[in-house]
């Protein structure tokens, strides 16, 4: 079963823009809680990174590389992240990936999305 589903992912020209989204299950929240979302950013043959974060509050956390040009915002009643790209560049090429780690009162664990393509063209 699904537990977080990824959208908005494509093809954009250099400088263009791109909004994802990642909705989360009632599952996930029915085993426990939700503090911390964020998108992570993977190129073949290097190792994933993490590219902006976002708690429960509204406190954020980006790569310096997307700074200023990325927004991460969230929808608690909705369970839902997206990430605003603005100024797309050739770079920022890469399959998303959400990132879910949930608590409970058994343990807890991390969910990832399955992700999604993001191509910016030259």
């Amino acid at each position: 079963q699904v537990q977080l589903v990824e959208s908005g992912g494509g093809l954009v020209q250099a400088g263009g823009s791109l909004r994802l989204s990642c909705a989360a299950s009632e599952y996930i929240t029915s085993i426990g809680s939700i503090d911390v979302m964020g998108w992570y950013r993977q190129v073949p043959g290097k190792q994933r990174e993490l590219v902006a974060s976002i708690t429960r509050g509204g406190s954020t956390n980006y790569a310096d590389s997307v700074k200023g040009r990325f927004t991460i915002s969230r929808d608690n009643a909705k369970n839902t992240v997206y990430l605003q790209m603005n100024s797309l560049q050739p770079e920022d090429t890469a399959v998303y990936y959400c990132n879910v780690p949930w608590v409970g009162t058994s343990g807890g664990g991390v969910y990832w999305g399955q992700g999604t393509q993001v191509t910016v063209s030259a």
